[in-house]
Protein backbone atom coordinates (compact mmCIF):
# COMPACT_ATOMS: atom_id res chain seq x y z
CA UNK A 1 0.00 0.00 0.00
CA UNK A 2 1.26 3.57 -0.86
CA UNK A 3 1.67 6.43 1.15
CA UNK A 4 -1.03 8.77 0.85
CA UNK A 5 -0.09 12.29 -0.50
CA UNK A 6 -1.88 14.72 2.15
CA UNK A 7 -3.14 18.84 0.97
CA UNK A 8 -0.97 21.05 0.39
CA UNK A 9 -2.10 24.37 -0.88
CA UNK A 10 -0.74 26.16 -3.83
CA UNK A 11 -0.70 29.47 -2.24
CA UNK A 12 1.63 28.50 0.92
CA UNK A 13 4.13 26.94 -1.63
CA UNK A 14 3.99 30.38 -3.31
CA UNK A 15 3.92 32.56 -0.18
CA UNK A 16 7.75 32.48 0.48
CA UNK A 17 8.22 33.90 -2.67
CA UNK A 18 6.46 37.26 -2.19
CA UNK A 19 6.88 37.66 1.45
CA UNK A 20 10.56 38.96 1.38
CA UNK A 21 9.64 41.64 -1.14
CA UNK A 22 6.46 42.77 0.89
CA UNK A 23 7.91 43.29 4.14
CA UNK A 24 9.96 46.13 2.23
CA UNK A 25 6.44 48.09 0.67
CA UNK A 26 4.10 50.15 2.88
CA UNK A 27 1.68 46.90 3.07
CA UNK A 28 -1.72 48.12 1.67
CA UNK A 29 -4.79 46.37 3.28
CA UNK A 30 -5.64 44.94 0.15
CA UNK A 31 -2.37 42.76 0.66
CA UNK A 32 -2.88 42.18 4.68
CA UNK A 33 -6.45 40.86 3.62
CA UNK A 34 -4.98 38.67 1.47
CA UNK A 35 -2.92 37.15 4.23
CA UNK A 36 -5.35 37.16 6.51
CA UNK A 37 -7.63 34.84 3.35
CA UNK A 38 -4.46 33.11 2.89
CA UNK A 39 -4.23 32.27 7.52
CA UNK A 40 -8.01 31.33 6.61
CA UNK A 41 -7.33 28.79 4.31
CA UNK A 42 -4.47 27.25 5.19
CA UNK A 43 -6.08 27.10 9.12
CA UNK A 44 -9.46 25.03 7.22
CA UNK A 45 -7.02 22.89 5.02
CA UNK A 46 -5.16 22.02 9.03
CA UNK A 47 -8.82 20.79 9.73
CA UNK A 48 -9.06 18.39 6.78
CA UNK A 49 -5.84 16.92 6.99
CA UNK A 50 -6.43 16.51 10.82
CA UNK A 51 -9.58 14.48 10.22
CA UNK A 52 -8.35 12.32 7.32
CA UNK A 53 -5.52 11.65 9.85
CA UNK A 54 -7.63 10.65 12.65
CA UNK A 55 -9.51 8.16 10.80
CA UNK A 56 -5.96 6.27 9.31
CA UNK A 57 -4.89 6.37 12.81
CA UNK A 58 -8.87 5.06 14.48
CA UNK A 59 -7.98 1.97 12.02
CA UNK A 60 -4.95 0.91 13.79
CA UNK A 61 -6.19 1.67 17.03
CA UNK A 62 -9.47 -0.96 15.76
CA UNK A 63 -7.31 -3.70 13.99
CA UNK A 64 -5.22 -3.62 17.36
CA UNK A 65 -8.84 -4.98 18.95
CA UNK A 66 -8.77 -7.19 16.26
CA UNK A 67 -8.82 -11.07 17.30
CA UNK A 68 -4.83 -12.39 17.18
CA UNK A 69 -3.73 -8.73 16.01
CA UNK A 70 -2.99 -7.06 19.37
CA UNK A 71 0.79 -8.62 20.10
CA UNK A 72 1.28 -7.34 16.14
CA UNK A 73 -0.33 -3.95 16.08
CA UNK A 74 0.91 -2.33 19.48
CA UNK A 75 4.15 -1.48 18.84
CA UNK A 76 2.55 0.77 16.04
CA UNK A 77 -0.17 1.88 17.92
CA UNK A 78 1.90 2.87 20.41
CA UNK A 79 4.22 4.87 18.29
CA UNK A 80 0.99 6.67 16.44
CA UNK A 81 0.02 7.54 20.24
CA UNK A 82 3.31 9.53 20.61
CA UNK A 83 2.92 11.09 17.37
CA UNK A 84 -0.37 12.33 17.89
CA UNK A 85 0.65 13.55 21.04
CA UNK A 86 3.79 15.72 20.52
CA UNK A 87 2.28 16.77 17.32
CA UNK A 88 -0.73 18.50 18.99
CA UNK A 89 1.85 19.80 21.88
CA UNK A 90 4.05 21.20 18.85
CA UNK A 91 0.48 22.85 17.16
CA UNK A 92 -0.76 24.36 20.66
CA UNK A 93 3.13 25.52 20.85
CA UNK A 94 2.17 27.16 17.30
CA UNK A 95 -1.25 29.02 18.71
CA UNK A 96 0.19 30.76 21.89
CA UNK A 97 3.21 32.27 19.42
CA UNK A 98 0.24 33.42 17.75
CA UNK A 99 -1.41 34.81 20.39
CA UNK A 100 1.07 36.66 21.78
CA UNK A 101 2.26 38.38 18.35
CA UNK A 102 -1.71 39.45 18.58
CA UNK A 103 -1.34 40.43 22.15
CA UNK A 104 1.64 42.75 21.58
CA UNK A 105 0.57 43.74 18.45
CA UNK A 106 -2.19 45.72 20.35
CA UNK A 107 -4.60 42.88 20.57
CA UNK A 108 -7.73 41.40 18.54
CA UNK A 109 -9.55 43.80 16.37
CA UNK A 110 -13.04 44.61 18.33
CA UNK A 111 -14.99 43.53 15.15
CA UNK A 112 -12.90 40.38 13.88
CA UNK A 113 -11.49 38.36 17.04
CA UNK A 114 -9.33 36.25 14.39
CA UNK A 115 -7.17 38.76 13.29
CA UNK A 116 -4.94 41.52 15.06
CA UNK A 117 -6.14 45.25 15.91
CA UNK A 118 -3.69 46.66 13.97
CA UNK A 119 -2.57 43.77 10.82
CA UNK A 120 0.43 46.31 9.97
CA UNK A 121 2.19 46.08 13.17
CA UNK A 122 5.86 44.78 12.41
CA UNK A 123 7.27 45.64 15.75
CA UNK A 124 6.33 42.57 17.49
CA UNK A 125 7.26 40.01 15.27
CA UNK A 126 10.94 41.72 15.03
CA UNK A 127 10.69 42.48 19.01
CA UNK A 128 9.68 38.88 20.36
CA UNK A 129 11.24 36.66 17.41
CA UNK A 130 14.22 38.71 16.75
CA UNK A 131 15.15 40.85 19.75
CA UNK A 132 14.29 38.26 22.43
CA UNK A 133 15.42 35.20 19.94
CA UNK A 134 11.94 33.38 20.19
CA UNK A 135 12.72 32.23 16.64
CA UNK A 136 15.79 30.04 18.34
CA UNK A 137 13.29 28.13 20.80
CA UNK A 138 10.43 27.80 17.54
CA UNK A 139 13.32 26.94 15.29
CA UNK A 140 14.72 23.90 17.58
CA UNK A 141 10.97 23.02 18.73
CA UNK A 142 10.19 22.53 14.89
CA UNK A 143 13.90 20.13 14.39
CA UNK A 144 13.19 18.31 17.20
CA UNK A 145 9.54 17.16 16.32
CA UNK A 146 10.93 16.34 12.70
CA UNK A 147 13.91 14.40 14.01
CA UNK A 148 11.33 12.38 16.38
CA UNK A 149 8.94 11.87 13.72
CA UNK A 150 11.22 10.23 11.32
CA UNK A 151 12.83 7.92 14.27
CA UNK A 152 9.41 6.53 14.50
CA UNK A 153 9.80 4.91 10.80
CA UNK A 154 11.54 1.40 11.09
CA UNK A 155 12.99 0.71 7.62
CA UNK A 156 15.89 2.88 6.65
CA UNK A 157 14.86 2.97 3.01
CA UNK A 158 11.43 4.61 3.99
CA UNK A 159 13.34 6.95 6.75
CA UNK A 160 15.28 8.16 3.61
CA UNK A 161 12.17 8.64 1.57
CA UNK A 162 9.96 10.34 3.91
CA UNK A 163 12.79 12.66 5.11
CA UNK A 164 12.98 14.14 1.52
CA UNK A 165 9.53 14.60 1.28
CA UNK A 166 8.41 15.77 5.00
CA UNK A 167 7.19 19.48 4.90
CA UNK A 168 8.45 19.98 8.49
CA UNK A 169 11.85 21.02 7.53
CA UNK A 170 13.68 24.27 8.46
CA UNK A 171 15.72 25.40 5.27
CA UNK A 172 18.89 27.73 6.60
CA UNK A 173 18.90 31.01 5.92
CA UNK A 174 21.18 33.55 3.65
CA UNK A 175 24.15 35.18 4.27
CA UNK A 176 24.23 38.23 3.10
CA UNK A 177 24.88 41.93 4.46
CA UNK A 178 21.41 42.56 6.00
CA UNK A 179 22.06 39.03 7.95
CA UNK A 180 25.66 38.36 8.22
CA UNK A 181 25.48 35.57 10.97
CA UNK A 182 22.56 34.32 8.28
CA UNK A 183 20.37 34.28 11.34
CA UNK A 184 17.10 32.31 11.06
CA UNK A 185 14.87 34.54 13.06
CA UNK A 186 16.11 37.80 11.43
CA UNK A 187 15.28 36.18 7.75
CA UNK A 188 11.66 35.11 8.45
CA UNK A 189 10.24 37.74 11.30
CA UNK A 190 12.48 40.58 10.91
CA UNK A 191 9.87 43.20 10.15
CA UNK A 192 6.99 41.33 9.38
CA UNK A 193 3.40 42.32 9.55
CA UNK A 194 1.46 41.31 12.13
CA UNK A 195 -1.35 39.23 9.98
CA UNK A 196 1.73 38.21 7.81
CA UNK A 197 3.05 35.95 10.53
CA UNK A 198 -0.41 34.83 11.47
CA UNK A 199 -0.45 33.03 8.15
CA UNK A 200 3.24 31.65 8.09
CA UNK A 201 2.60 30.38 12.19
CA UNK A 202 -0.28 28.69 10.37
CA UNK A 203 1.80 27.30 7.62
CA UNK A 204 4.16 26.06 10.13
CA UNK A 205 1.25 24.27 11.86
CA UNK A 206 0.18 22.64 8.30
CA UNK A 207 3.32 21.42 7.85
CA UNK A 208 3.52 19.47 11.44
CA UNK A 209 -0.18 18.16 10.44
CA UNK A 210 1.26 17.11 6.98
CA UNK A 211 3.96 15.34 8.37
CA UNK A 212 1.96 13.80 11.40
CA UNK A 213 -0.18 12.45 8.71
CA UNK A 214 2.97 11.46 6.78
CA UNK A 215 4.41 8.92 9.32
CA UNK A 216 0.93 7.91 10.70
CA UNK A 217 0.11 6.12 7.22
CA UNK A 218 3.51 4.91 7.16
CA UNK A 219 2.91 3.37 10.42
CA UNK A 220 -0.55 2.03 9.30
CA UNK A 221 1.43 0.85 6.11
CA UNK A 222 4.23 -0.93 8.66
CA UNK A 223 1.55 -2.56 10.38
CA UNK A 224 -0.08 -3.82 6.90
CA UNK A 225 3.36 -5.16 6.03
CA UNK A 226 3.63 -7.04 8.51
CA UNK A 227 0.94 -9.16 7.61
CA UNK A 228 -2.07 -7.45 10.04
CA UNK A 229 -5.39 -8.77 8.87
CA UNK A 230 -7.89 -5.86 8.71
CA UNK A 231 -11.53 -6.53 8.96
CA UNK A 232 -12.47 -2.99 8.63
CA UNK A 233 -12.69 -1.00 5.16
CA UNK A 234 -13.13 2.40 4.63
CA UNK A 235 -12.61 4.66 1.25
CA UNK A 236 -10.33 7.81 1.21
CA UNK A 237 -10.08 10.46 -0.80
CA UNK A 238 -6.97 13.25 -0.65
CA UNK A 239 -7.02 16.33 -2.44
CA UNK A 240 -3.47 17.63 -3.23
CA UNK A 241 -4.91 20.88 -1.68
CA UNK A 242 -7.71 22.26 -0.43
CA UNK A 243 -7.77 25.72 -2.00
CA UNK A 244 -7.32 26.85 -5.52
CA UNK A 245 -8.43 29.97 -7.78
CA UNK A 246 -11.19 29.50 -10.34
CA UNK A 247 -9.19 27.93 -13.59
CA UNK A 248 -6.62 26.30 -11.50
CA UNK A 249 -6.14 22.03 -11.48
CA UNK A 250 -7.45 19.88 -8.60
CA UNK A 251 -6.05 16.73 -7.87
CA UNK A 252 -6.71 14.21 -5.79
CA UNK A 253 -5.39 10.08 -4.61
CA UNK A 254 -8.70 7.75 -4.23
CA UNK A 255 -7.99 4.60 -2.06
CA UNK A 256 -9.70 2.25 0.30
CA UNK A 257 -7.73 2.16 3.09
CA UNK A 258 -6.47 -1.71 3.67
CA UNK A 259 -5.88 -3.54 0.48
CA UNK A 260 -3.39 -5.81 -1.63
CA UNK A 261 -1.40 -3.29 -3.98
CA UNK A 262 -2.09 -6.16 -7.00
CA UNK A 263 -5.51 -5.01 -6.84
CA UNK A 264 -7.39 -2.85 -8.86
CA UNK A 265 -10.02 -0.65 -7.56
CA UNK A 266 -12.90 0.98 -9.65
CA UNK A 267 -14.87 4.14 -9.37
CA UNK A 268 -18.47 3.17 -10.69
CA UNK A 269 -20.21 6.44 -9.48
CA UNK A 270 -18.62 10.28 -9.32
CA UNK A 271 -20.40 13.25 -8.55
CA UNK A 272 -18.93 17.24 -8.89
CA UNK A 273 -16.97 16.46 -11.51
CA UNK A 274 -13.72 15.06 -12.60
CA UNK A 275 -11.78 12.09 -14.26
CA UNK A 276 -10.04 8.75 -13.06
CA UNK A 277 -7.47 6.87 -14.94
CA UNK A 278 -6.59 3.66 -14.12
CA UNK A 279 -5.30 2.09 -10.02
CA UNK A 280 -1.85 2.00 -10.09
CA UNK A 281 -0.81 0.22 -6.84
CA UNK A 282 -4.02 0.61 -5.57
CA UNK A 283 -3.96 3.85 -5.90
CA UNK A 284 -6.92 5.60 -8.41
CA UNK A 285 -5.59 9.22 -9.54
CA UNK A 286 -8.47 11.54 -9.74
CA UNK A 287 -8.38 15.41 -11.73
CA UNK A 288 -10.50 18.07 -12.43
CA UNK A 289 -10.16 22.15 -13.46
CA UNK A 290 -11.58 24.00 -10.25
CA UNK A 291 -14.45 25.84 -11.61
CA UNK A 292 -17.25 27.81 -9.31
CA UNK A 293 -16.52 29.59 -6.19
CA UNK A 294 -16.93 28.47 -2.71
CA UNK A 295 -16.61 24.99 -0.94
CA UNK A 296 -16.92 22.32 -3.81
CA UNK A 297 -17.85 18.63 -2.73
CA UNK A 298 -16.77 15.75 -4.69
CA UNK A 299 -18.29 12.37 -4.09
CA UNK A 300 -17.86 8.55 -5.50
CA UNK A 301 -18.14 4.99 -4.95
CA UNK A 302 -15.47 2.98 -5.22
CA UNK A 303 -15.36 -0.93 -5.86
CA UNK A 304 -12.88 -4.23 -5.51
CA UNK A 305 -13.13 -7.44 -6.51
CA UNK A 306 -12.05 -9.60 -3.83
CA UNK A 307 -12.46 -13.69 -3.41
CA UNK A 308 -15.89 -12.87 -1.54
CA UNK A 309 -17.46 -10.94 -3.78
CA UNK A 310 -17.54 -7.03 -4.69
CA UNK A 311 -16.59 -4.42 -1.42
CA UNK A 312 -17.68 -1.19 -2.58
CA UNK A 313 -17.66 2.07 -0.23
CA UNK A 314 -18.60 5.76 -0.66
CA UNK A 315 -16.08 8.21 -0.38
CA UNK A 316 -16.35 11.92 -0.18
CA UNK A 317 -13.74 14.99 0.28
CA UNK A 318 -14.02 18.89 -0.18
CA UNK A 319 -12.03 21.80 -1.44
CA UNK A 320 -12.47 25.20 -1.82
CA UNK A 321 -12.42 27.68 -4.72
CA UNK A 322 -11.35 30.94 -4.76
CA UNK A 323 -12.09 33.61 -7.09
CA UNK A 324 -9.92 35.89 -9.04
CA UNK A 325 -12.84 38.68 -9.20
CA UNK A 326 -13.78 41.73 -6.90
CA UNK A 327 -15.34 41.27 -3.40
CA UNK A 328 -16.46 44.13 -0.95
CA UNK A 329 -16.45 44.47 2.74
CA UNK A 330 -18.97 45.53 4.66
CA UNK A 331 -17.27 47.21 7.16
CA UNK A 332 -19.67 46.99 9.88
CA UNK A 333 -22.02 44.33 9.19
CA UNK A 334 -23.56 43.19 6.21
CA UNK A 335 -26.80 44.76 6.16
CA UNK A 336 -26.76 49.23 5.39
CA UNK A 337 -28.59 51.30 7.73
CA UNK A 338 -30.66 54.14 6.73
CA UNK A 339 -29.31 57.82 8.19
CA UNK A 340 -26.01 56.89 8.87
CA UNK A 341 -22.38 56.64 6.56
CA UNK A 342 -22.08 52.70 5.94
CA UNK A 343 -18.38 52.23 5.35
CA UNK A 344 -17.46 49.35 3.02
CA UNK A 345 -14.05 48.64 1.53
CA UNK A 346 -13.73 47.19 -2.58
CA UNK A 347 -10.95 45.38 -3.84
CA UNK A 348 -10.80 43.94 -7.19
CA UNK A 349 -8.24 41.43 -8.19
CA UNK A 350 -6.34 42.15 -10.77
CA UNK A 351 -7.25 45.91 -11.39
CA UNK A 352 -5.85 48.82 -9.81
CA UNK A 353 -7.52 50.20 -6.20
CA UNK A 354 -8.05 53.36 -7.90
CA UNK A 355 -9.69 51.83 -11.12
CA UNK A 356 -12.67 50.39 -9.07
CA UNK A 357 -15.60 51.99 -8.56
CA UNK A 358 -19.38 50.77 -6.85
CA UNK A 359 -22.66 51.37 -8.59
CA UNK A 360 -25.68 51.15 -6.47
CA UNK A 361 -29.04 52.49 -7.60
CA UNK A 362 -31.31 54.01 -4.86
CA UNK A 363 -28.16 54.81 -2.68
CA UNK A 364 -25.65 57.44 -2.21
CA UNK A 365 -22.16 56.63 -2.90
CA UNK A 366 -19.22 58.89 -1.29
CA UNK A 367 -15.95 58.60 -1.68
CA UNK A 368 -13.88 58.18 1.79
CA UNK A 369 -10.36 59.66 2.23
CA UNK A 370 -8.78 56.34 1.91
CA UNK A 371 -8.65 54.60 -1.98
CA UNK A 372 -11.14 51.51 -2.43
CA UNK A 373 -12.90 52.85 0.97
CA UNK A 374 -16.56 54.26 0.69
CA UNK A 375 -19.75 55.47 2.76
CA UNK A 376 -22.74 53.95 1.78
CA UNK A 377 -26.26 56.56 2.22
CA UNK A 378 -29.41 54.51 2.21
CA UNK A 379 -33.17 56.28 2.71
CA UNK A 380 -35.56 53.23 1.91
CA UNK A 381 -35.90 49.79 3.74
CA UNK A 382 -35.44 46.82 1.65
CA UNK A 383 -33.13 45.73 -0.77
CA UNK A 384 -30.45 47.28 -2.93
CA UNK A 385 -28.32 45.60 -5.37
CA UNK A 386 -24.45 46.20 -5.30
CA UNK A 387 -22.50 46.09 -8.49
CA UNK A 388 -18.91 46.61 -8.56
CA UNK A 389 -16.94 48.42 -11.41
CA UNK A 390 -13.63 48.25 -12.78
CA UNK A 391 -11.55 50.36 -15.89
CA UNK A 392 -10.04 47.87 -18.14
CA UNK A 393 -6.73 47.85 -19.34
CA UNK A 394 -8.02 48.71 -22.81
CA UNK A 395 -10.61 51.64 -21.67
CA UNK A 396 -13.92 50.19 -20.70
CA UNK A 397 -15.52 49.79 -17.80
CA UNK A 398 -17.20 46.71 -17.10
CA UNK A 399 -18.49 44.69 -13.96
CA UNK A 400 -16.20 42.57 -12.43
CA UNK A 401 -18.62 41.53 -9.10
CA UNK A 402 -21.73 42.27 -7.51
CA UNK A 403 -24.15 41.11 -4.53
CA UNK A 404 -27.31 42.17 -2.86
CA UNK A 405 -27.49 44.15 0.40
CA UNK A 406 -30.31 44.27 3.12
CA UNK A 407 -31.22 47.63 4.02
CA UNK A 408 -32.63 47.95 7.66
CA UNK A 409 -33.69 50.79 9.87
CA UNK A 410 -31.91 51.74 13.06
CA UNK A 411 -32.67 49.95 16.10
CA UNK A 412 -34.50 51.69 18.61
CA UNK A 413 -32.66 53.32 21.15
CA UNK A 414 -33.60 52.64 25.17
CA UNK A 415 -34.85 55.44 27.43
CA UNK A 416 -32.56 55.77 30.33
CA UNK A 417 -32.14 58.43 33.85
CA UNK A 418 -28.76 57.91 35.33
CA UNK A 419 -27.90 54.89 33.10
CA UNK A 420 -30.56 52.75 33.88
CA UNK A 421 -34.27 52.20 32.56
CA UNK A 422 -35.87 50.52 35.46
CA UNK A 423 -35.15 49.47 38.83
CA UNK A 424 -33.57 51.47 41.98
CA UNK A 425 -32.22 54.44 42.29
CA UNK A 426 -31.27 56.98 44.99
CA UNK A 427 -32.94 59.70 45.82
CA UNK A 428 -29.90 62.02 45.86
CA UNK A 429 -28.87 60.36 42.69
CA UNK A 430 -32.07 61.26 40.93
CA UNK A 431 -32.71 64.85 42.12
CA UNK A 432 -29.55 65.46 40.25
CA UNK A 433 -30.51 64.11 36.60
CA UNK A 434 -30.78 66.85 33.89
CA UNK A 435 -32.81 64.59 31.38
CA UNK A 436 -33.45 61.15 30.04
CA UNK A 437 -31.43 60.00 27.16
CA UNK A 438 -32.09 57.60 24.59
CA UNK A 439 -29.03 55.19 24.27
CA UNK A 440 -28.02 52.48 21.78
CA UNK A 441 -26.72 48.96 23.23
CA UNK A 442 -24.37 47.22 20.79
CA UNK A 443 -24.82 48.92 18.02
CA UNK A 444 -21.32 49.55 16.19
CA UNK A 445 -22.43 52.74 13.98
CA UNK A 446 -22.15 55.98 15.99
CA UNK A 447 -25.97 57.07 15.53
CA UNK A 448 -27.28 59.58 17.91
CA UNK A 449 -30.82 60.38 19.19
CA UNK A 450 -32.54 62.71 21.22
CA UNK A 451 -35.59 62.48 23.34
CA UNK A 452 -37.87 65.81 22.08
CA UNK A 453 -40.53 65.04 24.62
CA UNK A 454 -42.15 62.90 27.27
CA UNK A 455 -44.42 62.71 29.93
CA UNK A 456 -43.44 62.65 34.11
CA UNK A 457 -45.34 61.59 37.27
CA UNK A 458 -44.55 61.01 40.45
CA UNK A 459 -46.56 58.62 43.48
CA UNK A 460 -44.45 60.02 46.76
CA UNK A 461 -44.51 57.52 49.49
CA UNK A 462 -47.84 57.73 51.67
CA UNK A 463 -49.03 60.68 49.26
CA UNK A 464 -51.13 61.39 46.20
CA UNK A 465 -49.85 61.20 42.32
CA UNK A 466 -48.29 64.26 41.08
CA UNK A 467 -48.56 65.08 37.65
CA UNK A 468 -48.93 64.02 34.76
CA UNK A 469 -46.82 67.43 33.38
CA UNK A 470 -45.61 67.31 29.66
CA UNK A 471 -42.45 68.37 28.57
CA UNK A 472 -41.36 69.57 24.92
CA UNK A 473 -38.55 70.52 22.80
CA UNK A 474 -37.15 69.79 19.68
CA UNK A 475 -34.03 70.38 20.06
CA UNK A 476 -33.49 68.21 22.90
CA UNK A 477 -36.31 67.83 26.03
CA UNK A 478 -34.44 68.01 29.30
CA UNK A 479 -36.55 68.53 32.84
CA UNK A 480 -35.72 72.00 33.15
CA UNK A 481 -37.68 72.04 30.24
CA UNK A 482 -41.10 72.20 32.52
CA UNK A 483 -39.98 74.18 35.87
CA UNK A 484 -43.02 72.21 37.46
CA UNK A 485 -41.16 68.93 36.77
CA UNK A 486 -37.62 70.23 38.09
CA UNK A 487 -40.04 70.97 40.93
CA UNK A 488 -41.23 67.90 41.84
CA UNK A 489 -37.91 65.89 41.39
CA UNK A 490 -37.01 68.72 44.09
CA UNK A 491 -38.80 67.34 46.55
CA UNK A 492 -38.39 63.55 45.85
CA UNK A 493 -37.58 61.25 48.80
CA UNK A 494 -36.61 57.52 49.36
CA UNK A 495 -39.63 55.46 48.81
CA UNK A 496 -40.90 57.51 46.15
CA UNK A 497 -42.18 55.97 42.65
CA UNK A 498 -41.35 58.16 39.27
CA UNK A 499 -42.80 57.67 36.13
CA UNK A 500 -41.46 58.70 32.71
CA UNK A 501 -43.86 57.99 29.17
CA UNK A 502 -44.50 58.23 26.20
CA UNK A 503 -41.15 59.05 25.46
CA UNK A 504 -40.43 60.37 21.94
CA UNK A 505 -37.28 60.38 20.21
CA UNK A 506 -35.63 61.22 16.70
CA UNK A 507 -32.63 59.93 15.55
CA UNK A 508 -30.31 60.66 12.21
CA UNK A 509 -33.16 58.89 10.03
CA UNK A 510 -35.59 61.65 11.04
CA UNK A 511 -38.34 59.29 12.01
CA UNK A 512 -39.80 59.64 15.09
CA UNK A 513 -40.22 56.68 17.62
CA UNK A 514 -41.88 55.54 20.91
CA UNK A 515 -39.49 53.83 23.37
CA UNK A 516 -40.70 52.41 26.92
CA UNK A 517 -41.08 54.03 29.83
CA UNK A 518 -39.00 54.44 32.55
CA UNK A 519 -40.18 53.24 36.01
CA UNK A 520 -37.88 53.93 39.19
CA UNK A 521 -38.42 53.23 42.75
CA UNK A 522 -35.96 55.80 44.96
CA UNK A 523 -34.42 55.09 47.51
Amino acid sequence: MSIPKEPRQIMINLMYLVLTALLALNVSNEILNAFKTLSTSIDRSNRSIEQKTAEVYALIKENEEAPGQREKVRPFREKADEVVKRSDELVKYLDTWKKRIVMEAGGYDQHDSTVPEKMDNIDATTLLLVEKHGADTLKNRMLELRKFLLDQVGAEEGTSMISKTMPLTITPATKNDHNPKADWGIENFEHMPAIAALALFSKFQNDVRSSQSLIINRLFEEAHLKDIKFDTIGAVAVPKQSYALEGDKIEASIMLAAFNKAQRPEIKSLSGGGSTKPAVNGVIPWETVAKGTGLQTIKGRIELQTEQGTISRDWKFEYMVGTTGASMQLDKMNVFYIGVDNPVTVAAAGYSVEDVSLDIPGAVVRDSALKGHYNIRVDKIGKVQVAIRAKTKEGPVKTVGGMEVRVKRIPDPTAKVGGVSSGLMPASKFRIQIAPAAVLDAFDFDAKFKIISFQFSMKPLGRDYIGPYNAEDRNGTRFTTNSTIQKTMDMSRPGDKVFIENIKAVGPDGQIRTLAPIILSLN
